[in-house]
């Protein structure tokens, strides 16, 4: 079985559009507004490409990453990588040819199904509406959560609103920064 990893630039209340500057939400580009960069908050990100043996990530987030990232030397590694994108709209004709093997899932069942073949980690960018239906389906074993010092009000949000029984979440890993940015690794308890 393999380890479904959900990773995130987050604000203190939740929201996960547009960090890095994507158009079409009022806050967006937050991570670089405001906040003194420090290289050691950022170590967790290079860790995930390496001990990563997956991609996985919904239709927008696909749209938005795979015209970027397939030449950016800092993420030389995901080029490598099986991608999967879980979409029912996203058609094969629409895949990028310069980002490696593709790969476009129907369903939860058909990330269920990736899940429980050999393999390594897989690793969740972006995708907050696939981060919130994985996550009710019991599909995501631990978060990656680079967290914010802001409050950004309205936005996408990383956890669903769904009511559910509670998920108890287990502190594996931690560190503050000296600019206030927290990293908190927690797995899933099951």
């Amino acid at each position: 079985m393999r380890t479904l990893i959900t990773t995130a630039f987050i604000s203190l209340d939740g929201v996960v559009e547009g960090p890095g500057g994507e158009p079409g939400y009022r806050n967006s580009g937050w991570t670089f507004k405001d906040i003194e960069f420090v290289p050691e908050a950022f170590e967790i990100k290079e860790r995930e490409q390496q001990q990563s043996t997956a991609v996985l990530m919904g239709r927008v987030s696909y749209e938005a990453f795979s015209p970027v990232w397939p030449d950016m030397a800092e993420f030389a590694h995901y080029k490598t990588l099986p991608k999967y994108v879980v979409s029912t709209t996203l058609t094969d004709d629409k895949l990028v040819s310069n980002w490696g093997e593709t790969t476009i899932l129907r369903t939860l069942d058909d990330v269920a199904a990736l899940k429980a073949t050999d393999g390594g980690p897989i690793i969740v960018h972006g995708s907050a509406k696939l981060n919130q239906a994985l996550s009710d389906a019991g599909l995501i074993d631990r978060y990656h959560l680079l967290v914010f010092p802001l409050l950004l009000g309205a936005g996408k949000r990383l956890f669903s609103a769904t009511d559910k029984d509670t998920q108890k979440l287990k502190l594996i890993e931690h560190e503050v920064y000296s600019n206030s940015l927290q990293k908190q690794v927690f797995d899933i308890v099951r």
